[in-house]
């Protein structure tokens, strides 16, 4: 049973590994949404998410016999490196099962922390399958990344934590992958105040909680298609479902391309990195439809490899139109190259690439093609440049940009 007692207890231990995460107050949200947005940064936690306060208090309740076994468990990364470091803060053994899929700085944290890695199948639930096998074959006590109450006991703490800092707060966002987390945040604030409203938030490409709702018991999902690593998940936990029909108000659901831009807003407005399934609590606030609400969003986590992080910065710049490219077609003589560059520079175009190809007729006198990549500060001023290079006798087509 996940009790208020239960919770004040975890809350207790989980001081023993945690950061102070306070509530970051967001300006930039705020004003995009017509209510009072705080952040919970659990990406600012020692092992980069708030997946150390299940796997610590899970580990907590344990008994000495049950530890020394040696401890395993299966996860996308941050389970992995909680039980990696909350099994080391206890001085037992861990395996880690994770996906193949796992970014390397991922793999590589969790094994910073003395943890045994071993990466099996393409996606969460293939790697939890073999990590379950592996624990009835070598006697290892099983940890499961969610569907555990004293796991989902554990991640409630954050709920806690964010009442007494604001008491009067309106709604919790919390980012749901098989919804350990959603299950005590919600949970706990039911039990402070009723009326709270606690609203999950998946990944569009892989809502297997949602899809379990709406069935009315635990469904699995055929397949997951997201970038949100984190919450990649086909099936939702069986054991703490009956909470989270009980306790959570609704499902929102974002598409990755949100996630993109949300990264680039978190990065831009307050210098954080954050995961992107930790970012769909920050995308979904532009679908509550309330104004005036003091809101709280639940940033799960930070760590993103630099390759990945790379990739989501270049799409949300041209996601927003702060790079583009253009080609125009140009004569083959002296002077043309000045004379588009100059129209650009008149209209604060900043150049980043140029592609001039001399073949792309057999004719070069009437056509020279030109691609420019180009830098804008967003979606006005890039129309700005385009409708300029039209007057003065261009004409533009759009081509994919590419850095």
């Amino acid at each position: 049973m996940l009790t208020l007692e239960a919770f004040e207890e975890a809350s207790e231990i989980v001081q023993k590994v945690t950061q102070q995460t306070k509530l970051v107050y967001s300006e930039y949200f705020s004003a995009q949404t017509g209510n009072k947005i705080y952040l919970k940064p659990e990406n600012m936690q020692v092992t980069g998410a708030y997946k150390i306060r299940g796997a610590y208090y899970k580990i907590s309740t344990l008994s000495q016999e049950e530890r020394q076994k040696g401890l395993i468990t299966a996860s996308a990364g941050n389970h992995a490196q909680g039980v990696a470091y909350a099994a080391k803060a206890y001085g037992c053994r861990a395996v880690i099962v994770m996906p193949t899929t796992t970014p390397l700085m991922k793999v590589n944290r969790t094994k910073s922390y003395g943890a045994e890695v071993v990466l099996y199948g393409d996606v969460y639930d293939e790697a939890c399958q073999y990590a379950l096998e592996l624990a009835e074959e070598k006697g290892y006590t099983f940890i499961h990344p969610f569907d555990d109450p004293a796991v989902a006991t554990g991640q409630g703490t954050i709920a806690m934590e964010i009442f007494k800092e604001l008491p009067l707060v309106d709604y919790i966002l919390v980012p749901v992958g098989g919804g350990g987390l959603a299950t005590g945040v919600s949970t706990l604030a039911k039990l402070l105040n009723p009326k709270i409203r606690v609203i999950g938030v998946e990944p569009a490409g892989a809502a297997c909680l949602k899809a379990s709702r709406e069935a009315g018991h635990v469904v699995t999902l055929p397949g997951v298609n997201t970038i949100a690593d984190g919450t990649a998940v086909k099936t939702p936990g069986e054991h703490i479902f009956p909470y989270l029909q009980e306790n959570l108000d609704d499902i929102l659901t974002v598409e990755d391309d949100e996630l993109i831009v949300a990264f680039l807003d978190m990065v831009e407005n307050h210098k954080m990195v954050v995961e992107n399934s930790g970012l769909l609590t920050v995308a979904a606030l532009k679908h509550l439809d309330v104004k005036g609400k003091k809101v709280v969003s639940v940033l799960s986590g930070g760590n993103m490899d630099v390759i990945t992080m790379s990739s989501v910065v270049q799409h949300g710049l041209i996601q927003r139109d702060r790079i583009f490219t253009i080609s125009v077609l140009l004569p083959d003589k002296a002077g043309e190259l000045v004379r588009v560059a100059s129209v650009i520079a008149k209209e604060q175009g900043n150049v980043i690439k140029l592609d001039h190809n001399q073949f792309v007729s057999t004719n070069r006198n009437a056509a020279v093609e030109l691609k420019i990549t180009l830098e804008s500060f967003g979606t006005e001023h890039k129309n700005r440049i385009v409708q300029a290079l039209r007057d003065n006798g261009y004409e533009p087509k759009f081509e994919s940009a590419n850095l």
